[in-house]
């Protein structure tokens, strides 16, 4: 399908800076120049979306920029919390944005890029994919029946836009992966893989990185898109359940570090994609994208509700945090500590060195837990898991469960000493 070419931009458009794009910039390291608060003093100010937010925010100017499930794309007042303005999607919005020039960049589940004028909110253009949809598969995670087709509820986020030398890249969910012009949406190249990419893609030396559900992971040129080297990760022919990149890659000092639903985060060569160790994960999802800073790579797991930090160069485990619930969020490292937030309703920060818990926020769905979700200590009370439909409606009910508690599946991002992020509660905040 064709551009749509609405408006164009005025400006140039350059590469974002630490808090304009997800993860904190193009490499995706999620190493923050501002320390975040040693000590929780509060909340600052929460801004009230019209639904659950899943995505993550980016800052610039003195605007936070969050988009959330009730289609509305939010500009907030950094200082103030105070709505600027906002602009409505047709659908969900579950991609981050990315802020370049005078434009912001998101991925539409209506199956589209879109570009906004960052001051008004009005669409300068839109690119249409040919579609976009969850991953779906045959007898998914074991549900039946063995021969219905089930999209995944665990497929929160689609693709979040990178923009480097003029060019915006993203994944979508017709399995292609796109670059287009970032002032006028025309369409640069399009490059296939075989299935669902939501993975959010890394551009570093003129590469894209950036996985797909196909259990590829993909180093494509920037300027040609033709592939460099792709790298195969572990299949799940059966329930499709241990398969497929779902976590975003990240790259520093020549390695590829990312998840995999295939339960291991590995570490590529970022020139030849040759492997350079893997760590197992004990069949647990590593969803959110990995920072990495000092020698050690950050990341947490679903199920075994880990937050681990591993020896960059070897992956042998340095510290093992116990977290209450899944961790589908991504860490944001700042002076001391790393921030991130879980399906309790928590937001952690963490030692970055020892692995302890310097503080913990609560949201207030999660301390209210109308649904009896959570044991005292945070982790889930699995007596309120017990299915109702014994099929794959139980997952989105298990969503629905998590909604009520305000579960943190954003990724932090910390600026000027505060933390923001949003929230499934519908709440955007800024601690201090």
């Amino acid at each position: 399908m064709k551009p749509s070419a609405v408006l164009m931009l005025f400006a140039a458009v350059a590469t974002g800076f630490a808090q304009n794009t997800f993860h904190g910039n193009n490499a995706h390291s999620g190493v923050y120049e501002s320390p975040g608060p040693k000590q929780l003093g509060g909340v600052k100010w929460a801004f009230k979306a019209g639904g659950p937010i899943v995505t993550s925010p980016a800052i610039a100017d003195g605007v936070v920029y969050i988009g959330a499930l009730d289609g509305h794309l939010y500009a907030v007042d950094q200082e103030t919390g105070k709505e600027k303005w906002n602009f409505k999607s047709r659908m969900p919005i579950a991609s981050s944005p990315a802020v370049a020039g005078d434009a912001l960049y998101f991925v539409s589940s209506a199956g589209s890029l879109a570009a906004l004028d960052i001051k008004t909110g009005q669409p300068k253009w839109v690119y249409a994919v040919e579609y976009e949809r969850k991953f779906e598969a045959k007898n998914l995670h074991g549900y039946p029946s063995a021969t219905q087709t089930i999209p995944d509820a665990w497929d929160l986020f689609t693709s979040s836009p990178a923009v480097a030398n003029g060019k915006v890249y993203f994944g979508s969910g017709d399995g292609n992966v796109y670059a287009v012009d970032a002032q006028t949406g025309a369409l640069l190249w399009k490059f296939p893989t075989k299935d669902v990419v939501h993975s959010s893609p890394a551009v570093v030396n003129n590469t894209v990185y950036i996985g797909s559900w196909d259990s590829y992971l993909y180093a494509i040129d920037a300027d040609s898109g033709q592939e460099k080297w792709s790298f195969k990760s572990g299949e799940d022919n059966t329930i499709h359940n241990q398969v497929g990149f779902q976590s975003s890659p990240t790259v520093v000092d020549g390695t590829v570090y990312v998840g995999c639903r295939d339960a291991h985060v590995y570490a590529l060569d970022a020139a030849t994609g040759r492997k350079k160790w893997d760590y197992p994960t004990s069949k647990s999802w590593v969803i959110g994208t990995p920072a990495v800073r000092d020698g050690l790579v950050y990341v947490g797991t679903s199920d075994s509700s880990r937050f681990m930090a591993l020896d960059a160069k070897t992956g042998r485990l340095r510290f093992n945090f116990k977290a209450g619930a899944y961790m589908f969020s991504s860490a944001a490292l700042a002076g001391d500590l790393a921030y991130v937030g879980d399906h309790n309703g928590r937001l952690y920060a963490i030692d970055a060195k020892a692995g302890k818990l310097a503080w913990e926020f609560q949201t207030e769905a999660s301390k209210k837990d109308p649904m009896k979700v959570l044991n005292a200590d945070g982790t889930l009370n699995q007596e309120a898991f017990a299915p109702l439909f014994g099929d794959f409606e139980d997952m989105y009910i298990d969503s629905y469960r998590f909604i009520s508690i305000g579960a943190i599946v954003s990724s932090p991002v910390v600026d000027k000493g505060i933390v923001y992020f949003g929230s499934m509660d519908g709440n955007l905040y800024a601690l201090q």
